[in-house]
């Protein structure tokens, strides 16, 4: 099996080493090619232009930042796909991003499958992600393999195309949810006296505990804000869930308190900086 990998920032680049792990011939591809160039000790070919990553792929992932970074790359590549490949699309961008996406590759005779992921750099890099996935379920059978080299778990979420990007931002609400409630709870304790890591251990062992809650609480504690999860990634998501859910009537109160803070964490100067920067947004 051949895969190309488009889009090599924070996940594409461990998805193409938990791939080349696997024994699995990868191409890959980035507007900026020196940053894909470190793939290369690792196995991997690297493609001058998205069309050349593509020619020989049995399987292309799409893994960039948005909706108009994805279909402004495909315009490329779909052209130059070989037939009967597969394009795993995993970048998030929603349910009504994805059939948008998906449209784009009717006329060129291309298969999509929703296929966004739940993890960030380190479970990138050790193939341990959670692969959502939607579409027809015979294809979605044949990137077993894929799905084996690049995932701990898949889930299965449907045949029908955008059902797995919903999933996607139900997850990430869940992230931003414990990212910014542990960060209320640390400058609690910080605005009242008490040393911040008390809480962390306290709810360290019971039923309340988190280890995500432990990860990103222990990140704040540190001032450590390496990215892994950027704001600016976190603020678009939102922006999707919101988006998503006002149609169908859904509250948005949380939401919207949500993308609030975060936008006031990238505004402060946090953009590019790890989620849990949100920590920031408490001072006084």
């Amino acid at each position: 099996m051949n895969v190309a990998v488009i889009g090599i920032g924070t996940m594409g680049a461990g998805i193409a080493r938990s791939l080349l792990r696997a024994g699995i011939e990868v191409t890959v591809w980035n507007r900026h090619t020196e940053k894909a160039r470190p793939l290369e000790e690792d196995g991997a070919t690297v493609a001058e232009t998205s069309a050349d990553a593509v020619q020989d792929a049995d399987v292309v992932i799409t893994i960039l930042f948005d909706e108009d970074a994805v279909s402004a790359i495909a315009d490329e590549f779909l052209p130059a796909m070989k037939s009967g490949a597969v394009w795993m699309q995993a970048a998030t961008v929603g349910p009504a991003g994805m059939r948008r996406l998906a449209a784009l590759a009717a006329p060129a005779g291309v298969i999509v499958v929703d296929t966004p992921m739940v993890g960030t750099k380190k479970p990138a890099e050790e193939g341990k992600l959670v692969v959502l996935a939607s579409g027809d379920s015979d294809i979605l059978d044949r990137l077993d393999p894929v799905f084996d080299a690049i995932g701990g778990k898949t889930v299965i979420v449907g045949d029908e195309v955008g059902k797995a990007s919903a999933l996607k931002l139900a997850c990430n609400a869940w992230v931003a949810s414990l990212t910014a409630a542990t960060a209320q709870s640390i400058a609690i304790c910080q605005s009242l006296g008490v040393d911040p890591a008390l809480f962390l251990a306290a709810i360290d062992g019971g039923p309340t505990n988190a280890p995500y809650a432990q990860l990103k609480g222990g990140m704040m504690l540190e001032f450590d804000f390496t990215p892994s999860f950027g704001v600016d990634g976190l603020v678009k998501d939102l922006g999707l869930m919101i988006e998503s859910v006002q149609p169908v009537g859904m509250p948005t109160r949380l939401l919207g308190a949500l993308h609030e803070l975060f936008v006031a964490t990238a505004e402060s100067g946090h953009e590019s900086d790890d989620i849990a920067a949100v920590i920031n947004a408490f001072e006084k």
